[in-house]
């Protein structure tokens, strides 16, 4: 097999295995998984981009727990829960590969203070995180240390790591990603809703609004173009939401 090169992706493709599909049945039942599954990634950085339950959370969970990654978060060293999340799905994923990894890491934004805590708990020295405890830092210093020096290569699933950034810390991250899948060898799985982290160059991103998966341009899904309508003109917005006639046609 030859080696991954820089800008190739290490995972190629995601399917369901219908032998462990339990149709009827929550994640199953969703949706973007109702007629199965085929996504393909053919670039170092993937978005995942939709409204809040259209599935993109239930999809990288899944994925991780088939990666062997902790359901809170974590790396193949970090399964501290004994009822993951992701597992019916995961089961059920078929993935393909250019290049095998078992490298890598999965950031839940909901769920990193519990994997931070658990670090503590098990008297990590936080050597490979920057040497300092995420519970010393802020919310957006610690996504920035774990990203800064934690990620080198592998693949990285990453839910919302926007939750915890400022506009400038989301150009900081920008710059993490570009350094590490242009002179390096990595892959990111990424589930946002920020406009800006859509637009890093060179990304594929999936909308998967309306019950389905389909590649878009970052200038085509409604976050970016609300987001830029808003800053345009946010009185014509303000005449909407405040309007206290009760009549908002």
């Amino acid at each position: 097999m030859k080696p991954v090169v820089p800008g190739s992706p290490f995972l190629t493709a995601i399917a369901l295995r219908e032998d462990r599909v339990e149709r009827g049945m929550y994640p199953f039942d969703i949706p973007i998984l109702k007629d199965g599954l085929a996504l393909t990634l053919s670039t170092p950085v993937t978005f995942l981009v939709g409204e809040n339950g259209s599935g993109k959370s239930t999809l990288l969970e899944g994925l991780a727990w088939s990666l062997g990654f902790g359901s809170q978060g974590g790396n193949r060293d970090h399964r501290f829960e004994a009822d993951d999340d992701g597992h019916l799905l995961g089961r059920a994923l078929r993935l393909s590969w250019r290049q095998r990894t078992t490298t890598g890491f999965f950031l839940r934004a909901e769920t990193f203070f519990n994997f931070s805590t658990y670090l503590e708990s098990v008297g990590s020295s936080f050597s490979t995180y920057g040497g300092e405890s995420f519970h010393s830092k802020s919310h957006g210093e610690a996504f920035l240390a774990l990203f800064e020096h934690r990620f080198e290569d592998g693949l990285f699933i990453l839910d919302e790591p926007e939750a915890a950034l400022s506009p400038q810390r989301q150009l900081a991250f920008l710059r993490i990603l570009h350094e590490l899948t242009t002179p390096r060898i990595a892959q990111f799985v990424i589930a946002t809703h920020s406009p800006m982290l859509l637009a890093f160059p060179g990304a594929t991103v999936f909308s998967l609004d309306d019950g389905a998966i389909e590649r878009v341009d970052y200038r085509d899904t409604d976050h970016f173009r609300l987001t830029r309508d808003f800053l345009e003109s946010p009185e014509r917005f303000f005449r909407h939401l405040f309007d206290e006639s009760g009549d908002q046609g």
